[in-house]
């Protein structure tokens, strides 16, 4: 329990001045004892914008294909996106992204005739997971550090997935004039262009 305080005249004006047991410590721990932090923080479900639809256009804004363009399939969870080039027009295959390092355009395309389950089964977090197993330090390892690293060979389920969500798509992207054309140029900025005051 706290010892209350005593006030003390000293001339004309008056102070509190506290009890002995209140003072200051003459002694400290050794070690700091480390207290967890308290922090509340509200886990608030991921929406996404109302531009990024099922369909929609994207340019890509960073990574390794970065200035692309290609077409959302479906929105994830914690701000990840599945998109496709697709990958016979502009070399993009299924992969993920994350939703700030897009565009959205302003232009759809029409997703009719698309396997839903197929996409569905892409979209699962195992079937983008890496292969754990790494090259041991052995000797050989050592002196192939210089040479050109093999290409990772893509296995054949991979390639099948991407073929039958990109038929359907590119048989609709065919209908419109154009269109594969603009799905297969880059996106860039040139010196003076405002991306602020551009409609997508």
């Amino acid at each position: 329990m706290s010892q209350p305080s005593t006030q003390k005249t000293f001339g004309k004006s008056t102070r509190e001045v506290p009890h002995p047991s209140q003072k200051a410590q003459k002694w400290y721990p050794a070690e700091d004892d480390t207290q967890p932090k308290k922090v509340r923080k509200a886990l608030r479900p991921w929406a996404p914008r109302k531009s990024l639809q099922p369909g929609t256009v994207l340019i890509l804004l960073a990574g390794r294909f970065r200035g692309k363009r290609v077409v959302l399939l479906k929105t994830l969870e914690e701000g990840v996106l599945l998109v496709t080039g697709p990958f016979k027009i502009n070399g993009v295959p299924l992969r993920r992204v994350n939703s700030r390092y897009v565009i959205a355009t302003s232009y759809k395309i029409d997703l009719s005739g698309l396997d839903q389950a197929k996409v569905d089964e892409v979209a699962q977090a195992s079937y983008f997971a890496r292969d754990k197993a790494k090259d041991k330090a052995t000797e050989d390892a050592f002196f192939k550090q210089g040479e050109k690293p093999q290409k990772k060979e893509i296995s054949s389920n991979r390639a099948e997935d991407q073929k039958a969500i990109d038929k359907a798509l590119i048989a609709n992207i065919k209908k419109v004039d154009l269109l594969a054309s603009y799905l297969a140029s880059s996106f860039s900025l040139r010196k003076g262009d405002k991306p602020h005051e551009m409609k997508w």
